[in-house]
């Protein structure tokens, strides 16, 4: 398996190499957010890429918005999307090593990023940054998890395993409105902190 470090992420950006990023926020999340009121929320995008979702966020009100990404240059890329985002909502890290409170986080191709030895790692993580009732929402891949990858996928079976003992699951199933290429791949999940 590929060491997925930091030279890793920025190899990727630096070779182009960014299949992930599908140029715009995805359909569910910007579904999901549009029918937010609370513009005070704490948000979290973990392993943001490109950033689209942040910049929807940050252009809806959402000023409380943070992004961690293990690679500068997806940094640098929001940084010019968004100029008036304060630099301490941009935290070059490992999502391992943060600490904070966030209300919501929002998951887009940061789980099936991530060595699946660490998706236990992962639940527990987004337990801890969460505040009491705090909400991780986002698409996970359905599709059979192999030893190539990024992306890794899985299925609703075994991210049950990791979720269930942290948190109330309020929805994970197929999404309905995933982009074409993502179609009957992705499962959409609402989690609540327990």
């Amino acid at each position: 398996m590929k060491a997925l470090n930091e030279a890793f992420w920025s190899g990727r950006y630096a070779e182009g190499k960014t299949a992930w990023d599908i140029g715009e926020i995805s359909t569910p999340l910007k579904a999901y957010i549009d029918q937010l009121t609370n513009k005070n929320l704490r948000i979290l995008v973990p392993g943001c890429g490109q950033g689209h979702e942040a910049a929807y966020l940050w252009k809806q009100g959402f000023q409380h918005t943070y992004v961690v990404d293990l690679a500068q240059e997806p940094l640098d890329l929001l940084r010019e999307a968004i100029p008036d985002i304060p630099k301490d909502h941009l935290v070059h890290g490992n999502f391992f090593e943060l600490d904070g409170e966030f209300d919501l986080i929002l998951e887009q191709t940061f789980f099936c990023a991530l060595s699946p030895s660490l998706r236990k790692k992962y639940a527990e993580k987004m337990h801890q940054l969460l505040t009491e009732g705090g909400k991780l929402v986002g698409l996970l891949f359905d599709f059979p998890l192999t030893e190539e990858g990024p992306p890794f996928g899985g299925n609703k079976e075994e991210y049950l395993n990791y979720f269930e003992p942290h948190f109330k699951i309020g929805l994970m199933e197929r999404a309905l409105n995933s982009i074409a290429p993502r179609s009957g791949r992705e499962l959409f999940v609402k989690l609540e902190k327990k």
